[in-house]
């Protein structure tokens, strides 16, 4: 028999950009359409993108305020969620995966169009035409959502639906930064933010890779955190001069700097940083778009290497995915009750999280006890 679906169910909304989180329990449950499944979100991570789209202070490429969003907004792109519900053209014989009852991933990207030259080329995440979870679709921060069976994300089903929301988006990203850094065994990668939901998976997907790590963040949580990954450790509210410690440690430079911090001050003295011939990949996006604070004769002289990566594609989120899976990457997360989703809110601005906070949506305790006995 399949789970019964309520017709009414809990969100976390926003009603305009700037205003308050309301918790409405009577929003209507969507009926999968054609090619659609409908999960029930389990649990979900909490993203500073979810933070500043919120607030209407996330940036596009122009660095102007992104303004075209759903509304009311309801955010969430960390998610896991498990089928309880196909739409009238399903289940297919060509995929039978897609059935009530598989895990499924709730990522940033919603839909894609599969035809033009990033559908093709393995980049989808810049897809033109693709929407999202966090603009034009209603995210995870609702215990039911539709997801398009044909860009789905199905994982595998002993993954931990506990620790993996956040691997989807603040993993991926970081996995991708680390690919687009080209390390070798060896090098120095330096992580800007290292402390943070998205510098964690940086750490730990940079040591995977071989190379030396050095976590710039600051206050002793995130200091014990970034060394107890394996890494070495910066507090930049320590009075010195960042750069030349930098130097000192790494024998010249990092070879890579991965910026994960979403604010200008952590992109200002980063290419400094590199040694000739270093990689600068930025993550994180500061409100109102910042600046690379760094010389053009600085790029030309020392063949600097600059790379922006927003997030990777459904391939590259599998691959991040597997590591979590064999514990080489061990992501530290915390999980809360879904209607503490204000005060994190709250929590983020300040800076005071380390690691990962994951709401409890539709999960449950015995899930958490496990996920806890294999971190």
């Amino acid at each position: 028999m399949p789970p019964t679906v309520p017709e009414r169910q809990t969100v976390a909304q926003v009603r305009s950009l700037g205003g308050p989180i309301e918790f409405v329990d009577d929003y209507p449950v969507q009926k999968p359409g054609m090619n659609e499944v409908l999960a029930r979100v389990l649990y979900t991570g909490v993203c500073q993108s979810d933070l500043h789209t919120a607030r209407g202070t996330a940036a596009g490429a122009d660095g102007k305020p992104i303004t075209a969003i759903k509304l009311p907004h309801i955010g969430g792109h960390e998610g896991i969620g498990r089928i309880v519900s196909l739409g009238p053209n399903l289940p297919s014989e060509s995929e039978p995966e897609i059935r009530i009852g598989s895990l499924v991933g709730i990522r940033f990207a919603s839909r894609i169009c599969r035809r033009c030259e990033f559908c093709l080329g393995g980049r989808e995440q810049y897809c033109q035409r693709q929407t999202n979870h966090l603009h034009h679709e209603d995210g995870a921060f609702q215990e039911y959502i539709c997801l398009d069976a044909g860009y789905l994300t199905i994982l595998p089903q002993d993954v931990d639906p506990v620790v993996m929301g956040p691997v989807l988006c603040a993993g991926l990203t970081a996995y991708k930064a680390v690919l687009n850094a080209e390390l070798e065994i060896g090098n120095w990668l330096v992580v800007i933010g290292a402390g943070g939901g998205l510098g964690q998976f940086a750490v730990q997907y940079g040591l995977a890779k071989g190379a030396r790590v050095l976590g710039i963040d600051a206050g002793p949580t995130k200091k014990n955190l970034v060394e107890d990954f394996g890494a070495r450790f910066l507090d930049f509210k320590i009075p010195k001069y960042l750069v030349d410690e930098v130097h000192a440690i790494t024998g010249g430079g990092a070879h890579a700097v991965v910026v994960t911090a979403g604010s200008s001050a952590a992109f200002a003295a980063a290419a400094d940083m590199l040694r000739i011939g270093g990689t600068m990949c930025c993550s994180g996006i500061p409100p109102g778009g910042g600046h690379i604070e760094t010389t053009i004769a600085a790029i030309v002289i020392k063949g600097l290497k600059i790379k922006g990566n927003l997030t990777g594609s459904l391939k590259e989120c599998l691959e991040a995915v597997d590591l979590v899976m064999r514990g080489v990457v061990k992501p530290k997360i915390l999980v809360r009750p879904f209607r503490d989703l204000p005060r994190i809110y709250e929590e983020l601005e300040r800076g005071d999280v380390a690691g990962r906070i994951v709401l409890r949506i539709g999960g449950d305790q015995t899930m958490e006890a496990k996920a806890t006995s294999r971190l």
